[in-house]
């Protein structure tokens, strides 16, 4: 009888144990607890949505990304327009807001397809080379961008 209680007591905290102590693994390279490895400029090679191939979004410039996260705020280029804002950082999750933009006249709609993609990003991960950046709309990735 005593066995049979230490084998069920031994058997629950096997199990208990290992159902606490899982750890997911990110889908899309590391996430980075230290948040300043987004720290740089950033040029985005991908976006999803649109029907258009990239090239013909961005013809003539890419957009970039240029984060400060001692400063909690974001930069760059949209392809046509300059812009900065405000960036929340915790964790891996991410969230862009209230971007002001310069207001020259642009060819196409590039940038406009980059900027509502932005306001959709609730998270990043960061390659483990640190050269790749994810943008991801819950666990799916939205936009890409390599490090400059």
């Amino acid at each position: 009888m005593k066995n049979i209680a230490l084998l069920i007591i031994f058997a629950t905290l096997a199990v208990t144990g290992c159902a606490t102590n899982k750890k997911s693994k990110p889908k899309f390279g590391k996430v980075q607890s230290d948040v300043a490895a987004l720290d740089g400029t950033w040029e985005l090679n991908y976006i999803s949505g649109p029907r258009i191939a990239f090239e013909g979004l961005y013809p003539r410039k890419r957009p970039t990304l240029i984060v400060d996260t001692a400063q909690s705020g974001v930069s760059g280029n949209g392809s046509c327009n300059s812009y900065r804002g405000p960036v929340e950082i915790e964790g891996n999750k991410i969230r862009f807001d209230k971007i002001a933009a310069t207001l020259m006249a642009c060819e196409g709609n590039g940038e406009s397809v980059y900027f509502k993609t932005l306001e959709t990003v609730t998270a990043y991960s960061i390659s483990n080379d640190q050269k790749e950046l994810t943008l991801l709309m819950e666990d799916i990735p939205v936009m890409r961008f390599e490090r400059k």
